[in-house]
């Protein structure tokens, strides 16, 4: 049955009666359609989750809630034998506290395929392991880089880099359960952070999600020009670039105390060799799924990626659900589209 994992289950469930209801680079401004009853306007978009593919969710929910992360809401499926836990940040003083699953930005959805946790045989692509790289890691900030590290240690949990390793010595990254990377950065400087024992999870951001993508170009115009966002940061890494967007706040910004950023790696001469291609992450095997962005009003917005002729997975006349959409981006990663519940006043599910 592994043909059902995730997307192609996904697929599947799109087509099912009883399934589930659910250049020039500049920001795109508010865009008006005078045949459309609603308008949009890409200032009220969110960059609201990041979706991977876990084996067993017990063992997944307990290591993002001790990073500090909240079960905001879970969606359970069993008509399609899969279930969604959507987790973030909760606390008082977060970014989001308090709002509505589809209200938010910075949270991480977990897509469970019934029985994997039992199959001996099951194990997610985590991005980044050649042929299969494309997705690269999310990220947490926290507020004592050195303490949270020791913590994190502690508990048990491996590291892909610890702090002390290499020359980089301001970032680390954790393991999830199934091998997925979560970066670790501090939101102040190494220096102030030194000596200090403690440290509070309820100060803790999702900062972001990496992608890496073939063509800067290509991927900085869909991101800013297509879907609205803000290209907040550029770092030159001498072969490499990466690039920090998101939505709201100004470029040259600091971003370590945001939330809900989208990082794209760029390799420099991918983009010059025809055949290169990264992973999307929903062809075998399979590991990330999809980046998701709510909008204010779902059908003015889906009207207006219709008119940039953006490439579709999925429009919302297709199939039974009509209340979610995917559009591809220039590397074919799945970009979801869906309502901001608190703007239209109703649920989605």
């Amino acid at each position: 049955m592994s043909s059902f994992r995730a997307a192609n289950r996904l697929r599947l469930v799109l087509l099912k009666p009883k399934s589930i209801r659910f250049g020039q680079f500049h920001p795109a401004a508010t865009v008006k359609f005078a045949t459309m009853a609603a308008t949009t306007d890409t200032n009220k978009y969110l960059f609201n989750h990041s979706m991977i593919r876990v084996k067993d969710p017990k063992e997944s929910v307990k290591f993002y809630e001790f990073l500090g992360m909240k079960l905001i809401k879970k969606l359970e499926f069993p008509e399609a034998k899969f279930d969604l836990y959507f987790l973030g940040f909760d606390a008082p003083g977060a970014v989001s506290a308090g709002h509505n699953i589809w209200d938010r930005e910075g949270l991480i959805e977990l897509t469970h395929n019934y029985g994997t946790e039992s199959d001996p045989e099951y194990k997610v692509n985590n991005g980044n392991s050649e042929p299969h790289r494309g997705f690269g890691h999310t990220c947490v900030s926290v507020d004592n880089l050195q303490a949270a590290c020791k913590r994190i240690e502690e508990a048990g949990y491996r590291f892909q880099k610890k702090l002390t390793d290499g020359r980089m010595r301001h970032i680390a990254f954790v393991l999830d359960p199934d091998g997925y990377w979560v970066e670790i950065i501090g939101q102040k400087p190494l220096e102030e952070a030194e000596g200090v024992t403690t440290t509070d999870t309820a100060t803790y951001r999702m900062n972001h999600t990496m992608l890496r993508v073939k063509d800067a170009e290509k991927s900085l115009k869909f991101y800013q020009e297509v879907l609205g966002m803000t290209l907040l940061r550029p770092h030159d890494g001498g072969n490499f670039t990466l690039y920090f967007l998101g939505y709201g706040g100004k470029t040259g910004a600091g971003t370590a105390d945001r939330e809900g950023l989208l990082e794209l790696t760029w390799n420099h001469g991918t983009e010059k060799d025809e055949q290169f291609a990264y992973h999307d992450g929903n062809k075998e095997p399979q590991g990330f799924g999809h980046i998701c962005v709510s909008v204010d009003h779902l059908e003015a917005a889906c009207e207006r990626l219709e008119k940039l002729k953006v490439n579709w997975k999925k429009r919302l006349t297709d199939g039974r659900m009509k209340n979610v959409a995917f559009v591809l981006d220039p590397d074919g990663y799945w970009v979801e589209i869906v309502q901001n519940e608190r703007i239209a006043g109703k649920a989605n599910f």
